[in-house]
């Protein structure tokens, strides 16, 4: 009996094995597939947005209420823009928090697994869950930083303290809220990736994000000033300043300064990727 044996030719020099573009574009469909059919994700954002309005307008009112009252030193360094965006600072949660469950909700159902069988290119993975949020964070930060500003502008123009986003520097601290939330909504994706557990990493988030500066508050002041402006929030919140604060670092310095702890994160998160089992 006489056997015939056939050539066989490897998938992957048949039809090539696919670049690293396409993998993370594919994984970038994927993670934006996992996003949008979850609904915590839509409620989360709308708690971005009504965060950052409804604060805003809050702090606005309450400042307007007492306007007349307030030290002519205060009335000149009133900045309309910035207190318009003063809800971001709550709205920051929100947003870290969903930074955190993108990577942490997969490990705590075990999908996980099956999402390194299909990719075993873990980098690539969080490279996809990183570029993803950060472009849904973006556009929702842009929704809630025009509404906050808008709002809060309303509500200054009864004492005619209103700006426009013609203004020297309104348009970059308005746009800049947006970044200021994608910059943490990354350090929230590092952390999650990190520690792997959504109660750890969200501990991690708020207490450098608020505990952090109220416990370096009790520091002597020199000390306190000296690094207080290197924090997180303290650097990313100079990016929505348009009068500057003698003690804060320059817009663009202390966004550097926040996509760094982002940056840095992320590279850790990276590292105990590839090292760690699934």
């Amino acid at each position: 009996m006489t056997t015939t044996t056939v050539p066989t030719t490897p998938v992957t020099a048949a039809v090539g094995a696919p670049s690293a573009r396409r993998v993370l574009q594919a994984n970038v469909r994927a993670e934006w597939t996992k996003l949008r059919s979850v609904r915590s994700t839509a409620w989360t954002l709308l708690a971005t947005v009504g965060l950052a309005v409804g604060f805003g307008a809050l702090i606005g009112a309450s400042q307007m209420s007492t306007w007349d009252n307030l030290d002519p030193a205060e009335q000149l360094r009133f900045d309309p823009t910035s207190f318009s965006l003063s809800g971001l600072f709550l709205a920051q949660l929100a947003v870290g928090v969903l930074g955190v469950l993108v990577v942490t909700s997969e490990y705590a159902t075990g999908q996980v697994r099956a999402t390194f069988a299909a990719t075993p290119q873990r980098l690539t993975v969080l490279a996809a869950k990183a570029t993803t949020f950060t472009g849904l964070v973006v556009a929702t930060g842009v929704v809630a930083s025009f509404g906050a500003f808008w709002v809060g502008q309303r509500i200054f123009a009864s004492k005619g303290l209103d700006a426009a986003l013609g203004d020297p520097g309104v348009l970059r601290a308005v746009f800049g809220g947006a970044l200021y939330l994608a910059g943490v909504g990354l350090l929230g994706v590092g952390l999650g990736t990190i520690l792997r557990r959504t109660a750890g990493a969200v501990a991690a988030l708020v207490g450098l994000l608020f505990v952090l500066p109220i416990v370096t508050g009790f520091l002597p002041s020199s000390f306190r000033e000296s690094i207080g402006r290197y924090f997180p929030a303290q650097a990313g919140m100079s990016l929505w300043n348009v009068v500057p604060s003698p003690d804060a670092l320059s817009p663009w310095t202390g966004f550097a300064v926040l996509l760094g702890y982002g940056a840095v994160s992320l590279a850790i998160g990276g590292l105990l990727l590839v090292r760690r089992d699934a």
